[in-house]
Parts: structure tokens; sequence; C-alpha cells
């Protein structure tokens, strides 16, 4: 079994994640501050260089004010 993140389904979610954040007007170190992270946490886990665990996933989605449960329906697109 091939790691998950190298996987299509984290592709589609970390895309519908990136795009969340790109609708709401914020960059990458825009969204690092709100986090509490640094920007290279943001930009390598776009780049799929970091694989992002549930609770960051849920994390990010609260501040981006999106439903995790649509990101998570994502994966089975």
């Amino acid at each position: 079994m091939k790691k998950t993140i190298h996987s299509k389904e984290y592709d589609a979610l970390i895309s519908w994640l990136t795009a969340a954040r790109k609708r709401k007007g914020l960059s990458q170190r825009d969204l690092a501050k709100k986090l509490g992270v640094q920007p290279s946490f943001v930009a390598k886990t776009e780049l799929k260089e970091r694989r992002l665990d549930v609770v960051e996933f849920v994390r990010i989605c609260g501040v981006l004010g999106v439903d995790a449960r649509k990101g998570i329906g994502e994966i089975g697109k």
C-alpha cells in the first residue's frame, strides 16, 4: 500500500483546503498567523511535503470557516 500522502484522495482533500483558503482571500502567511504556526507549515502542507493529521485539518477548517465534513466528502469523489 502506498503512503496516503501520495494518493489521489489526499490530493483532492488538500486541493479543497487550498481552494477554501484562497476563496477567503487569505495568503499562506495570513492563515499561518491565524493558526499560530510558521508559514512553512501551510506551504509544506499545500505542497504535500508534510502530512496533515485530522486534528490539524479540523482546526484549519475552523479558522477558514468551512465544514470539515465537506472536505472529507472530497475524498470519495
